[in-house]
């Protein structure tokens, strides 16, 4: 347990900077030994800023522009969660897909009791090392992974095909993966 004001800001700070300056009640309570009074004491006094439901901005950091991507993986819960699917398709910037919620993958499933459900789909799949990489502070599947995703969960055809064209050209889908994400481009029709 942390003990005094000094000890438990350095604790959040540390924490928050490796998360776009962002952290959790649970986090605060289960990492870092802060009390849920101590950490209502915070927020009351802007020592804490609530960005969503148990998930707080530490006011003196700078935030990712992308804040709420942030948002979205710290929300499962999970350290192991990624974005994923047409999230991830749109951050490697290689199709023109338009998400219109957040997807994030996570290993096991998880049900998220939150009002804003309908803005955050959570997928759950084990995924190795070699899937996931990192965008801005925040794990990420590779292109690659984002395509097969999103070949299986439905995204329009066009902006499949484009993601790998794209992704070919930019080097973020290797050209020995381009044949076998064709194929089962193909394959799902």
């Amino acid at each position: 347990m942390l003990r005094g004001p000094g000890l438990a800001r350095d604790a959040l700070r540390e924490l928050a900077q490796t998360q776009n300056g962002l952290l959790t009640r649970h986090q605060a309570l289960e990492r870092l030994g802060l009390t849920a009074g101590a950490v209502d004491n915070l927020v009351a006094r802007r020592g804490l800023v609530k960005v969503a439901h148990g998930i707080y901005r530490f006011p003196y950091l700078a935030g990712a522009e992308d804040e709420q991507f942030q948002v979205a993986l710290l929300r499962t819960g999970d350290p192991e969660a990624a974005l994923s699917h047409e999230t991830a398709l749109a951050l490697h910037e290689i199709s023109d897909v338009n998400p219109a919620l957040y997807h994030v993958t996570v290993p096991t499933p998880r049900r998220v009791r939150r009002a804003d459900n309908d803005r955050y789909v959570i997928h759950t799949q084990t995924l190795v090392p070699r899937q996931v990489t990192w965008w801005h502070q925040m794990r990420i599947v590779t292109a690659t992974t984002a395509i097969e995703q999103c070949t299986t969960y439905g995204t329009p055809t066009y902006l499949l095909r484009q993601a790998i064209e794209r992704g070919e050209r930019t080097g973020a889908v290797r050209h020995d993966d381009v044949a076998r994400l064709n194929d089962a481009l193909e394959a799902r029709r």
